[in-house]
């Protein structure tokens, strides 16, 4: 499965970010997210890797690729180069020190410290690289946090997130990927980018910091701002929403679909298509407050009227009227579905034995590109 997504071989010319060079000591999700899409808008990505094993999640599989690689990571390492050091050693300190000579961006998410007792912290870098541009990406920050793991799982148990996701009260689950490091990576992205426009105009490079748990929090939006702002603790509702109903899944004749109604036009629409026009007007639904106070009532009645078909008729029947519904796809199917809709969701990379996910951004003048697979460990030892 491949889309049309732009493909840009050799070189780093015509990026965003060309000419940036980012030294990529980072591994796993969160770092290596980031610097993949640094890689993706023309920045130059060099990965530091440990001797003999690389980055942890190249042994993290089965699933792997015609090559024998992990897919998970081949998830997160295009458009990077290899280079293996130990920074154990005074000799890969020296080789470390060398690169950031060279480098825009260093980014890192080992513990708390480590990179100071490599010899290798912001103090120590800036002293060779003045303009420097540090990212810091950590589990729960440099302070009361530093000894604590920062793994996705923990995250989310100790963040608050699934303690509003599961079936019902008393079954907190954890999102079926890696979503804190997503975010934080994302969040670290951000950092980067607004530091790189500061030195643009100020000649000042800067450390950046971020974790999982603030970045966790900062996610959880309506449901963290009520907390900060109403004193309201949330809890679980399966896949119903604290605030607007319908907002659900609902049974049908075959298969469940996902409801996502957010205004009484829409409502209406819904009502009228599925032939219960009137509850549109009966006081318990006519608006989105009431219809939260009753949510019981109009599921129920909602179900009843939509086991009369299957999800595919009612998502062919609905959406062209404005009304916000889709079947639940697995994720072969939500592919399929994204090139449905023209949105080229995977693409051919040079080098790489498989595709990729494509980068979901699109520029009009200066293209994602996709130069390189993910590299076989240290293919680039003189970098």
């Amino acid at each position: 499965m491949t889309g049309g997504a732009d493909v840009t071989e050799g070189g780093t010319g015509g990026g965003t970010l060309d000419g940036v060079v980012v030294v990529d000591f980072s591994r796993v999700l969160a770092g290596p997210y980031a610097t993949m899409m640094l890689g993706d808008f023309g920045a130059r990505i060099i990965k530091v890797e440990r001797p003999g094993t690389g980055d942890d999640t190249r042994a993290w599989g089965p699933p792997f690729d015609a090559d024998g690689t992990a897919t998970y990571f081949n998830a997160v390492n295009r458009n990077k180069t290899s280079v293996v050091i130990d920074l154990g050693s005074e000799d890969g300190r020296r080789q470390a020190l060398e690169l950031v000579r060279t480098a825009d961006v260093v980014v890192e998410n080992f513990r708390t410290g480590t990179m100071e007792r490599l010899g290798l912290g912001y103090d120590d870098l800036v002293a060779v690289k003045p303009d420097l541009i540090f990212c810091s990406i950590t589990g729960f920050g440099a302070d009361g946090g530093a000894a604590l793991a920062g793994y996705d799982l923990l995250v989310q148990a100790v963040g608050g997130l699934m303690s509003v996701t599961g079936p019902e009260p008393g079954a907190p689950t954890k999102v079926g990927v890696a979503l804190v490091d997503v975010i934080t990576g994302l969040h670290a992205l951000a950092g980067i980018l607004a530091a790189l426009a500061h030195r643009s105009r100020t000649g000042e490079g800067q450390r950046v910091e971020t974790n999982l748990l603030s970045s966790l929090l900062s996610s959880l939006v309506n449901q963290a701002s009520g907390f900060v702002g109403a004193g309201v603790v949330p809890g679980i509702l399966g896949n119903r929403h604290p605030s607007i109903s319908p907002y659900e899944t609902f049974a049908t004749a075959d298969r469940p679909v996902a409801l996502a109604v957010g205004n009484d036009k829409q409502f209406a629409q819904l009502c009228a298509a599925s032939g219960r026009a009137d509850l549109a007007t009966d006081e318990r639904f006519a608006t989105n407050t009431a219809r939260v106070s009753n949510r019981q009532e109009l599921t129920a009645t909602l179900e009843k009227a939509l086991a009369d078909h299957g999800a595919d008729h009612w998502f062919a029947l609905l959406s062209p009227l404005g009304v916000p519904i889709g079947p639940i796809n697995n994720i072969a199917e939500a592919f399929d579905f994204a090139e449905q809709l023209g949105l080229a969701p995977s693409v051919e990379v040079p080098g790489s034995a498989t595709p990729q996910v494509a980068n979901p951004l699109t520029f009009s003048r200066t293209p994602v590109q996709y130069r390189s697979g993910p590299p076989p460990l240290g293919d680039n030892p003189t970098a």
